[in-house]
């Protein structure tokens, strides 16, 4: 099991007011993101959870049991850091089973739960070998391993690719995911990748400021974001967002469309543009246009089409996919 509910949870450092009360259930067996720019606060919310930050207020249940007083290493919970801390002299064998080592585990206990953290996550050819000896990609994953071990109600993960390259960061994404559909574990991921949170999660909760701006699927956030900040930052390339005369034409403060969704032709269409930068990806192309009135949008099309800097272009939104926003820069339905 492994149920995590917070109850009002509010942190304050000395008279700065981190994270606002909060409420928050993730259920058990869930993989649920906490993503949003740097300095939101998600960080701190999994350290809270984790026991490693002290709780000014309100309360953490972990199935069922407050643990808001309680110890890190008795919540039943495994991180997972950016940095991956493993021991430089100590063989990767040595590494996964240090913790165990630790709570005096017998020792054919501690031989049979590092074997088969292992084998989940193909590390058996490496426990031989020392840290130095691997990628970053292996090490993270003995990182990894060495919480598996542990066989916590939950995992948390904060940031564990930021250290990795590109191809590395991917790999790893689905590496994990892979691991979450095999252990069946609670796992709750803090990042500032978007598209991280999109691949991954079952839920996401998106932060800003401490607070809590949207709990959803993927999907949900993706086509009915609560506000524009949600559309603003889950999504990629980003939403587009136009104020003035357009959105005064549907009798909102602003309208939001993401590149995806609106059309490019050289022939007709219902905003005359002029095309600035082009990037050409191979299967995708991203237009920045220039429209009078308007302003630059990014359009999203295939890299079939072929357009170049100074091109007079068309463009249209489908009008289903047209977000509409308030002054507040909430979402009208």
């Amino acid at each position: 099991m492994g149920s995590i509910v917070l109850e009002k949870v509010h942190k304050l450092y000395g008279n700065v007011e981190v994270i606002p009360s909060i409420d928050l259930t993730i259920n058990d067996g869930e993989f649920v993101v906490f993503v949003g720019p740097s300095g939101c606060g998600k960080s701190t919310l999994l350290r809270l959870i984790a026991g490693l930050e002290d709780t000014t207020s309100g309360a953490i249940r972990i199935d069922g049991n407050d643990v808001t007083e309680t110890p890190p290493a008795k919540r039943g919970l495994a991180m997972v850091f950016q940095s991956y801390a493993l021991y430089p002299h100590m063989s990767v064998r040595k590494n996964i089973a240090f913790p165990l080592k630790m709570a005096g585990m017998d020792k054919a206990e501690i031989d049979r739960r590092v074997e088969g953290a292992a084998n989940v996550l193909n590390l058996t050819q490496y426990l031989d070998r020392r840290p130095g000896q691997l990628s970053g990609g292996q090490r993270q994953r003995v990182a990894i391993g060495r919480a598996i071990v542990r066989e916590p109600s939950a995992f948390l993960f904060d940031e564990p690719l930021s250290n990795l390259d590109a191809a590395l960061r991917v790999n790893m994404r689905l590496e994990i995911s892979e691991l979450h559909q095999s252990l069946k574990t609670t796992m709750i991921y803090v990042t500032h990748d978007q598209v991280e949170a999109m691949t991954m999660a079952d839920k996401i909760v998106v932060l800003q400021a401490g607070n809590i701006e949207q709990v959803g699927s993927p999907l949900e956030l993706y086509r009915n974001p609560r506000n524009r900040f949600v559309a603003g930052f889950i999504g990629s390339p980003k939403m587009n967002f136009i104020e003035g005369a357009e959105a005064a034409k549907r009798g909102v403060h602003a309208i939001g469309v993401r590149p995806e969704h609106i059309a490019l032709s050289k022939d007709s269409g219902l905003w005359k543009g002029t095309v600035g930068l082009s990037e050409h990806l191979g299967s995708d192309t991203f237009c920045y246009v220039n429209v009078e009135g308007i302003g630059t949008l990014n359009v999203r099309t295939s890299g079939e089409v072929s357009v170049h800097h100074g091109d007079t272009v068309w463009l249209t939104p489908g009008e289903a996919n047209i977000h509409r926003f308030d002054k507040d820069g909430m979402a009208i339905r």
